[in-house]
């Protein structure tokens, strides 16, 4: 983290103030990282559109009418983005109920990522759990690999399944990507499961 702070020193206040939130979140403190991206988009509204961060920090508050709402501008701004169109429904699914949140599903260009684009149409149709694995077989223990376990446990928790989606995201967590990569989607896999009780600080 000392690099980290280190760049932050070079960045504008709202920056440094989404840089502390983002290291707050992945380090389970959900609320305060969520002041934090409040705070820096009161300081430059003109952020709001790229305040993801804040969307996922909302999800695991279980705000998802606000959730749901910054994930929504975000797309607006960002119409090729598929994982804000997934995050968009994971929070309407909670308020709708996953039939509802489907029908509202944003439509967003295609990803160039096969994996990201198997996850869309499994959460968009509610089938293709399968095709979602294989895309994530392609890169074994790295990237994709990841991403397919990380986001068939999210939809398995959409559908109720707790069983299944505690398999998928501690398995997700296994991987070598997501030991050693350091992208902000492992830490928040590692939050997920430290918040579902599925993991202890002292094994993460």
């Amino acid at each position: 983290m000392a690099s980290l702070t280190r760049v932050c020193a070079s960045f504008s206040p709202s920056s440094r103030l989404v840089r502390r939130g983002m290291t707050r979140f992945v380090r389970g403190e959900v609320g305060e990282a969520r002041q934090d991206f409040d705070a820096a988009m009161a300081m430059d509204a003109s952020i709001r559109p790229r305040l993801w961060q804040r969307g996922l920090a909302l999800y695991y508050l279980e705000e998802f009418e606000e959730g749901a709402k910054q994930f929504r501008v975000d797309v607006d701004a960002n119409p090729n983005d598929t994982e804000e169109a997934i995050w968009t429904f994971l929070c309407e699914s909670r308020l709708l109920g996953t039939d509802e949140a489907r029908r509202n599903f944003l439509q967003v260009g295609e990803d160039p990522r096969r994996v990201m684009r198997a996850a869309q149409a499994l959460f968009k149709t509610g089938r293709g759990v399968e095709a979602l694995r294989k895309a994530g077989e392609m890169e074994a223990q790295g990237h994709d690999d990841f991403y397919a376990k990380l986001y068939e446990g999210l939809f398995y928790e959409s559908e109720g399944d707790e069983d299944k989606a505690k398999e998928a995201i501690v398995a997700s967590l296994n991987t070598n990507y997501a030991l050693r990569s350091g992208d902000y989607m492992a830490g928040l896999a590692r939050v997920h499961a430290k918040l579902r009780g599925w993991v202890h600080e002292e094994s993460q």
